[in-house]
């Protein structure tokens, strides 16, 4: 993992790379280029895991000099493809991915993307054809901006390498704004919080023509089609079977590296299930060695994991590291980890996983294996059984329907009336569904009902936005709501505040449940594997029988990388919370209803409502908005 930069007719700005050092302390390269449509810069800093030696260095250039590439990510089928690429006359000089995708370019073109196993963004300049190609991994779990004008266009790791560029104004982005605060939903869509800075799309490419004179004109193009979703017809033996097998290879890949590698643990199923799939290879292999684990513990029971935790150390003779988030570290660290976000983030969990990567960087860990993307292709989150329980009506299933309501009531504490309304959110029209959801907030909107609000189209929702701006089906069941999540609405947000917190301590953080093979596996997979009565991820807990300890494979909470905001918000950050939210409604005023605002954080922090991600999120907007100079 490492970090890029590339700029056509812009003025070539080393800094704008050393902007990111943080993302490749093992090394760094420029070169600048002329072309008729100006000068062409590319850099790179480089995060050494494959191939430790200078060799590795990027702007790495092929023999004939033509094609020169920078690269963030890795190529798990490396090793294949440079036998397959050898057979066909490439030569290599090093051991790393980098020379392996720079060659299949070279023999393949654009059609190598579709060979690759693998996380990566990367930029290849043609010297002779005078194009700059870039091209983004399936679902975009390494980052890729852009920022294009009539003046020119650049490409970069993070947002905050592209801020000064002539033609940006460093304003807020007023519609993506709004999601994040009414929504908590970023990443949802190209568009950035930043006015002008857009993403290349998960699974897209573009190819930009400088042989002539720079006309601003960005066309991207998807090379990777959105997978069927729903139609595999499998047993549940069958399916687990395959899952397994798919999940195990790809753990296998994801082993790969010359560094050392551990592992975060929540104590959930999908972590829980990747330690021990690594300390069984570890062992088959005969390395002698025990998988480093780092987790974020507490004493707060509502959100303390540490019982799963120590039985999935204990099953699998993994090596504990723990860390103890503290809440006066909150808003302490909070303008550094919104300078590596380069936005503002949707709740404090944010902060407990940059707890669990800092504590991998003091143990000695530099590759960090992590369970995201089963929730998303596999509806994993309790909220989706609204989607279940709809198609349980809609096929008749009403004996099916009650006993999953009943099943939930005492495995996942959720009561009838919860289920029931969350079920009508889903099933009725949007605009009564927000009605229906106004009236369980209790305050509702009023607070995002302002002037600078007032200018913006009505806002029909971020699933549905994400749904239709992306080309993705329409959510009405369980597969087309995975198949959103995956793509769009909440596994590209995740992807984002994870490479922002693992490269923030220089660890390359990588992800096997989103090996395409698999995630296509999971998506083609009907319903009835995925919930079932109590059940969240049917699938997964069948294939890892054998692999999990009890404890793991009869849980049914869910927590991840949670804080106790409650405890926090109520307690010793109340006063903290409160100058946050005064911070905000001065630093932007008229972007909020200022007396709504304040009357629904002081509902939540003197207990007459619970405590949501709504008062960090206004918070977070403030500490982004001082940290980035941002205006209205």
């Amino acid at each position: 993992m490492c970090g890029l930069y590339a700029s056509i007719a812009f003025a070539p700005e080393r800094a704008r790379i050393d902007r990111v050092a943080h993302r490749g302390p093992d090394g760094s390269g420029w070169r600048e280029f002329a072309s008729a449509a100006g000068p062409v810069a590319l850099g790179h800093r480089r995060l050494a895991i494959i191939d430790l030696s200078e060799a590795g260095l990027q702007p790495m250039a092929d023999a004939s000099g033509r094609y020169h590439l920078v690269l963030n990510g890795e190529i798990y089928n490396y090793l294949e493809l440079r036998d397959e690429l050898r057979a066909k006359g490439h030569q290599f000089s090093s051991d790393t991915d980098s020379e392996v995708l720079l060659a299949a370019y070279r023999e393949w073109g654009e059609d190598c993307l579709h060979r690759f196993l693998g996380m990566f963004a990367f930029l290849i300049w043609d010297e002779r054809e005078q194009i700059l190609f870039a091209a983004r991994d399936r679902f975009g779990i390494k980052p890729l901006y852009m920022a294009g004008n009539q003046r020119g266009i650049a490409f970069a790791s993070e947002i905050k390498q592209l801020l000064g560029l002539p033609g940006l104004s460093g304003r807020m982005n007023l519609a993506r704004v709004r999601d994040f605060l009414a929504a908590g939903m970023s990443d949802h869509t190209q568009e950035t919080l930043f006015e002008g800075v857009v993403q290349l799309q998960p699974g897209c490419c573009v190819a930009i023509a400088a042989g002539r004179a720079w006309t601003g004109r960005i066309e991207p193009k998807r090379w990777y089609a959105i997978p069927p979703h729903g139609t595999l017809r499998l047993s549940e033996a069958e399916a687990a079977e395959q899952f397994r097998s798919l999940l195990v290879d790809s753990v296998r890949l994801h082993l790969r590296s010359d560094a050392p590698i551990g592992s975060c643990l929540s104590g959930g199923l999908d972590s829980s299930s990747i330690v021990c799939l690594m300390s069984r290879m570890l062992d088959a292999e005969g390395r002698g060695a025990r998988v480093n684990t780092v987790s974020a513990c507490y004493d707060e029971k509502a959100v303390d994991e540490t019982p799963f935790m120590a039985a999935v150390v204990a099953h699998a003779g993994a090596i504990p590291h723990r860390v103890f988030p503290r809440p006066e570290d909150v808003f302490a660290r909070a303008s550094d980890l919104t300078w590596h976000q380069d936005e503002p983030f949707g709740s404090t969990s944010i902060f407990a996983q940059w707890c669990v990567f800092e504590e991998a960087r003091r143990a000695g860990i530099k590759v960090m294996l992590d369970g995201q993307g089963a929730d998303e292709a596999l509806a994993g989150y309790h909220w989706t059984y609204a989607w279940h329980l709809l198609t349980l009506i809609r096929q008749g299933r009403l004996t099916a329907l009650a006993s999953t309501v009943s099943q939930r009531v005492g495995a996942h504490s959720c009561g009838v009336a919860d289920q029931l309304t969350r079920l009508a959110a889903v099933a009725l029209p949007p605009r009564l569904a927000q009605a229906l959801k106004a009236g369980r907030n209790g305050a509702g909107r009023r607070w995002l009902q302002s002037e600078a609000f007032g200018t913006l189209a009505p806002d029909h929702g971020a699933l549905e936005l994400a749904s239709a701006i992306n080309g993705l089906p329409q959510v009405i069941d369980v597969a087309t709501l995975c198949v959103v999540l995956t793509f769009s609405a909440n596994l590209q947000m995740l992807l984002h505040w994870e490479d922002r917190n693992s490269m923030a301590h220089s660890i390359e953080a990588r992800v096997p449940f989103l090996d395409h093979r698999l995630v296509e596996f999971a998506l083609a997979l009907g319903n009835d594997h995925k919930l079932v009565g109590a059940d969240t991820k049917r699938v997964l807990r069948r294939a890892m029988t054998d692999v999990l300890p009890p404890a793991i494979l009869a849980r049914r909470d869910k927590l991840g990388f949670a804080t106790p905001e409650q405890a926090w918000f109520r307690g010793p950050l109340k006063p903290l919370i409160l100058d946050g939210v005064e911070a905000t409604l001065a630093r932007f005023p008229g972007l909020l209803d200022a007396r709504a605002t304040r009357a629904l954080v002081s509902a939540m922090l003197e207990g007459q409502r619970p405590v949501d991600f709504t008062a960090w999120r206004i918070v977070s907007m403030g500490i982004w908005g001082e940290r980035f100079g941002v205006t209205l």
